[in-house]
């Protein structure tokens, strides 16, 4: 027999995490799959949900300025170093190991509220907003941890969120992955997975995202859409005669339009993010 891959064992467990709402739409064999960072919202969700903790005074200016800097210097180099990830990646789950999920998700609703709903980009919205319109469920497919992707679903009146899932036990994490990072292949992967338990169609769902490392989730649509797209992405799109659109203007787009190292900069932001928490909840 096979063994799975980490995208497949990654994707599986995103989609068996998916909360369904029930199947009322007038269409339920199609659906839409939006990617959230720079995609939905501009910037890095994970990266926000970092602001709103510094602005709590949960960690110093400083501490945001050095994960910004980190930030910055994965979206110059625009490459995805493994062992670079992989030491990002066990440091954020060291860091919220113990924490509750409770506490999470609330401080998440309140930090959407303040800092990402201005973030959203309202042309992005609004093909979200049509295909509901059209009786087809949206989910928001992101390497953000699920329980932010919900928020951020719930928030915008979508359907739900596949994301990346942090082991818990007890209501609180462990600091250990359940699969591995919502990302690349693995998103692809997620949606397959949650295609076949929710009875999609995958020739008639559409995708959108912004980022050429999504090509295996936009790929695997019917219609697929790049938004905001990195250069690699568009000059894909192109020669797949893909629809097009672009949301950002002058400075916004020069900038946001740099390569991008998608997974590690938003493990920067969950980096910051976990030492926020980690330093609010021992002093409590």
């Amino acid at each position: 027999m096979r063994r799975r891959t980490a995208a497949e064992t990654a994707g599986e467990v995103a989609a068996a995490a998916a909360i369904s709402a029930p199947a009322a739409a007038p269409d339920p064999t199609a659906a839409a799959f939006f990617d959230v960072d720079n995609t939905m919202m501009r910037g890095a969700s994970i990266y926000h949900f970092a602001r709103g903790l510094a602005s709590r005074g949960l960690f110093t200016t400083s501490d945001l300025l050095r994960f910004a800097a980190g930030q910055a210097w994965f979206r110059v180099r625009g490459n995805e170093n493994p062992h670079h990830i992989a030491r990002a990646k066990e440091m954020a789950l060291a860091f919220v190991a113990g924490l509750k999920v409770d506490d999470v998700v609330r401080l998440g609703e309140e930090i959407y509220d303040e800092v990402m709903a201005d973030r959203v980009w309202s042309g992005t919205r609004a093909l979200a907003q049509a295909h509901l319109d059209a009786g087809q469920r949206v989910w928001l497919v992101t390497a953000t941890p699920v329980e932010l992707a919900r928020v951020i679903a719930q928030r915008l009146g979508l359907t739900g969120a596949l994301g990346t899932v942090a082991e818990t036990s007890e209501g609180a994490y462990t600091g250990r992955l359940v699969g591995d990072l919502l990302h690349g292949p693995a998103k692809a992967e997620a949606v397959r997975a949650l295609a076949r338990r929710e009875g999609l169609d995958l020739s008639r769902c559409s995708a959108y995202s912004d980022s050429a490392n999504d090509l295996p989730m936009l790929s695997l649509v019917g219609h697929a859409y790049a938004i905001n797209p990195d250069s690699e992405l568009r000059e894909y799109a192109r020669e797949q005669k893909w629809e097009i659109r672009d949301f950002r203007t002058g400075r916004k787009a020069t900038m946001i339009g740099l390569p991008i190292a998608a997974t590690a900069g938003a493990i920067a932001g969950g980096v910051a993010a976990g030492i926020a928490l980690r330093k609010h909840y021992r002093s409590s």
